[in-house]
């Protein structure tokens, strides 16, 4: 009897024997599973690894045999001896030592597995494929110390052994507390060129980003990228590749924006069923895969490539493809000169189907934000002789982006109403509309605004829809207090939860968090939105139409007569929805919806001006989430700031004026870390990349709920909801700032 243990990579464990043998080129395994005697046939694809209490029949030892470390996508870690043959279709067989002679046989699936390393050195790859010596690598680090010198005069040596650290080699603590040290810190120790308390305190001591020793090597001319890259692949058992002889396949490229692909420095290769081949330079950074995972919803096959080859990749398979903006500007600015336009163009000249520079240049634009990570694009026409102005806002801010000549302001609006199906010879009156373009085997989805203004012109602002998914609760950066009592009241069968803000501060994508935390299979949940932006399996998602007199409290009154367990509305935009919705909640559902509001308390207190009945409001409330977006800090450039104890004492300072004598939350100086904005080109020289979300969170406590009863005003509600553990939003930007994700000029932007 073939005896096993599957781990799922949902992290369940089924236990049971094998029904049929375990070959090299089985795509699934069949189990009598223990207890309920059944058999279940589990495809490899669900399963992160099975674990033999007995070798199956034809394997075990034979051949060279090589130590791993393996860490499983469910966060387990092994380190297991490798066959030479233990290479399956599917992944392969590890042998996990036992007591005297003994051992356990693993098989771990290729799409199961987070990382694999030979158990070797990255210096001792190097050394065993000719490429560095002892000598070079004390010849490096002597280079390192007098650069330091240099910059900073004499300094510990502790400090200085930092340098010898290799930061690209760490593993993330995922999911234990072990910290696994450089690779090349512990080849420096075994050389005899530093000790391991010295290497311990210069981990302690590191501060800032500082040259590798690979860099180093690599500067000095004595290895290059790819010698380095070779044995990094050969560590972590991935395939190195020359793209300057891949095709890559269409469907790969479909499957990764420029966007990911640029911030991640990868590029797509191939796209055969769920396994995506991917190319990275940076193999030793495991958050690669994670994201391509997340990001795709594909396997990730991660391959080594230069990042010469990837960034020259990059640009020919992806920016080159289409001709630039500005490219396409440059070249209408003669003919534009001989063109002019009056102010007061008459309707007939508009009914025309702009030429095919237009159409392009449209198409461009469109696609050039959704590349650039706009949200909008905002098409300013200016006075009389003026040009165009088009600007887009990124990450909640609006730059300029490009500027066309007056004379071709009316044929880009007309270009714009028939892309969007409106009334081209209506100029008086406001339009609604949206465009759907087909880009690289994805859906765009501009929702488009007409507006009238004066002297004729009209303006435009598009907003760009792209289908997303859901984030994981764990991704909206909630903070520990917060997402704790977040969780608890998601787990509650009946009730209101509301999510409130400003518009663009992501309500819709923390309920589709929400609604992914509780989309189960027992359960229904309906949802009405205006437009569905965020779509996920197991919803069942309706998109309301004002014009035809289907609305939110239709379709409310519609979804409470087909048997659901859940609810979300889009918006209560009116009194008669906010009504329903609340009574559905007494009802024995569990509803969630937005609201316009600064925060949320404010939220509470509008609903009863609006008319809510307070005793019925204030027995479905669950809770209540304010939020605003900040800027976040570039990742690849921030750097830690140098007057850390007076930024301290400004953060302090301002957490006391809000906290009174609550001061529990604040965090000791020791746990802060002030991060400062440098500029890079990831960033575009702006320091900040992304935004971060700040929350509040009122729960509704028997306090609370009685404060509602009562009619008490935002102030005293505010003050009572503090008492009971919300933090404000201030509270929580402050906090995002002592832990360097953001700065106190963001926050102070976005928060009163």
């Amino acid at each position: 009897m073939n005896e096993l243990t599957i781990k799922l990579k949902t992290g369940d464990e089924i236990k049971g024997v094998l029904t049929r043998s375990f070959k090299y080129q089985d795509t699934d395994v069949e189990v009598l599973t223990e207890g309920s005697r059944e058999t279940l046939l589990f495809s490899l694809d669900e399963i992160c690894y099975i674990r033999f209490l007995s070798p199956p029949a034809g394997i075990g030892h034979g051949g060279s045999e090589t130590m791993e470390e393996v860490q499983t996508i469910a966060g387990e870690t092994f380190r297991v001896s490798v066959p030479a043959n233990g290479k399956f279709l599917k992944g392969f067989l590890g042998l996990l030592p036992g007591e005297g002679e003994s051992y356990q046989t693993f098989f771990f699936t290729d799409t199961g597995v987070r990382y694999r390393q030979d158990a070797r050195y990255t210096g001792q790859i190097l050394q065993d494929q000719g490429f560095v010596s002892t000598d070079k690598l004390e010849a490096a680090l002597k280079q390192q110390q007098e650069q330091e010198q240099a910059n900073r005069g004499e300094q510990d040596a502790t400090i200085l052994l930092a340098d010898a650290v290799d930061e690209g080699e760490m593993h993330e603590q995922a999911h234990s507390n072990e910290i696994h040290h450089a690779r090349v810190g512990d080849i420096l120790v075994e050389s005899g060129l530093v000790t391991r308390e010295q290497v311990e305190a210069a981990f302690k001591s590191q501060k800032g980003k500082k040259l590798q020793v690979g860099e180093l090597l690599i500067m000095k001319g004595l290895i290059t990228e790819e010698q380095l890259l070779s044995a990094l692949a050969t560590k972590f058992r991935l395939r190195f590749v020359d793209l300057e002889t891949v095709v890559p396949a269409e469907a790969a490229l479909g499957a990764i924006s420029e966007g990911l692909a640029t911030r991640l420095k990868v590029f797509p290769i191939s796209l055969e069923g769920r396994k995506l081949v991917v190319a990275t330079c940076a193999p030793t950074d495991l958050t690669i895969g994670d994201n391509l995972r997340f990001s795709t919803n594909f396997a990730p096959e991660l391959v080594v490539a230069p990042s010469r080859q990837i960034l020259a990749a990059i640009d020919k398979y992806y920016r080159n493809r289409i001709e630039t903006v500005d490219t396409l500007l440059n070249s209408m600015k003669g003919e534009a000169e001989t063109v002019t336009i009056e102010e007061e163009a008459d309707d007939t000249r508009l009914l025309f189907e702009p030429d095919s520079k237009i159409i392009s240049l449209v198409n461009r634009i469109l696609i050039d934000a959704y590349r650039r990570g706009a949200s909008d694009i905002h098409f300013e026409p200016g006075a009389g002789n003026e040009p165009l102005n088009i600007r887009y806002r990124i990450d909640g801010e609006c730059i300029h982006a490009h500027k066309v000549s007056a004379s071709y302001k009316g044929a880009i609006t007309v270009r714009i109403k028939i892309m969007a199906d409106l009334n081209i010879a209506e100029r008086r009156r406001p339009q609604s509309g949206k465009i759907l373009l087909r880009y690289r085997q994805q859906m765009l989805e501009y929702r488009v605004e007409i507006t009238p203004m004066v002297g004729g012109r009209e303006g435009a602002v598009l907003r760009l829809l792209a289908a997303s998914k859901p984030l994981p609760l764990a991704g909206l950066a909630l903070l520990p207090h917060n997402l704790e009592r977040f969780v608890d009241i998601l787990d509650k069968p009946h009730g209101i939860i509301l999510c409130v803000g400003p518009t663009g501060s992501g309500k819709t994508t923390t309920l589709h968090s929400a609604l992914g935390h509780i989309n189960t299979q027992e359960r229904k949940i309906w949802t009405a939105e205006d437009p569905v932006e965020i779509t996920q399996a197991g919803l069942c998602q309706v998109q309301v139409n004002a014009k035809i007199g289907f609305t939110f409290a239709e379709a409310l009154r519609s979804f409470l007569r087909a048997d659901p367990d859940v609810i979300m509305i889009g918006e209560m935009r009116d009194a008669e929805t906010s009504k329903i919705a609340i009574e559905a909640s007494l009802t024995g559902h569990l509803v969630f919806s937005t609201l316009h509001t600064n925060s949320a308390p404010e939220a509470a207190v509008r609903l009863i001006e609006m008319g809510m009945d307070p005793f019925n409001f204030s027995d479905a409330l669950l809770g209540i989430v304010a939020q605003r977006l900040a800027k976040r800090l570039c990742s690849a450039c921030k750097r830690p700031a140098r007057d850390q104890r007076q930024r301290y004492d400004e953060v302090v300072a301002s957490l006391g004026q809000i906290v009174g004598e609550r001061k529990e939350v604040v965090p000791d100086f020791k746990e802060a870390n002030f991060m400062t904005a440098v500029g890079c080109e990831e960033c575009g020289g702006t320091g900040y990349k992304g935004r971060i979300a700040l929350h509040e969170l009122m729960v509704g406590t028997d306090k609370v709920k009685t404060a509602i009863r009562r009619g008490v005003g935002m102030d005293e509600l505010r003050g009572i909801a503090m008492d009971e553990g919300m933090w404000t939003l201030k509270m929580d930007g402050l906090v995002k700032v002592l832990q360097g994700e953001t700065d106190l000029e963001q926050i102070l932007k976005v928060c009163m």
